[in-house]
């Protein structure tokens, strides 16, 4: 299974980022392939913005309805584009209906470089099976 399935399936995920010595964590629900990386979005007038800004340190978790988890660790890297964000307007249409627009200003696009996966059981036993 690849990674972007994974996340695509739970729906719902969640994403830490660093506030200073804060972590903050949120749920979130858009991923794309994007030139075979996975790709996420947030908003320049978010504090997901600021904080990976500030820090590109990066942390997601999702869980399956088996209970076997999945984390990715690494670093955002923005890639904001009028392709890359015409790719997820049309990976994810309720974007465009929650008013991002292509070169708007505030939809940025990021995917992760120094990605690292933990794929486990609900018992923390490593998993085979998944894949970028």
């Amino acid at each position: 299974m690849k990674v972007v399935d994974f996340l695509k399936n739970a729906k719902v995920f969640y994403v830490s980022t660093c506030d200073g010595d804060q972590p903050r964590v949120r749920p979130i629900g858009f991923v794309m392939e994007y030139n075979g990386q996975l790709a996420f979005n947030t908003d320049t007038r978010k504090n997901m913005f600021k904080q990976l800004k500030a820090n590109p340190k990066i942390e997601i978790s999702a869980i399956d309805e088996n209970l076997n988890s999945l984390r990715i660790t690494g670093r955002a890297n923005f890639i904001t584009s009028e392709d890359s964000q015409k790719a997820a307007l049309e990976a994810m249409p309720m974007l465009a209906k929650i008013g991002y627009t292509v070169g708007d200003g505030i939809f940025e696009i990021y995917t992760l470089d120094d990605v690292a996966i933990s794929y486990t059981s609900m018992t923390g036993k490593q998993l085979d099976g998944i894949e970028l």
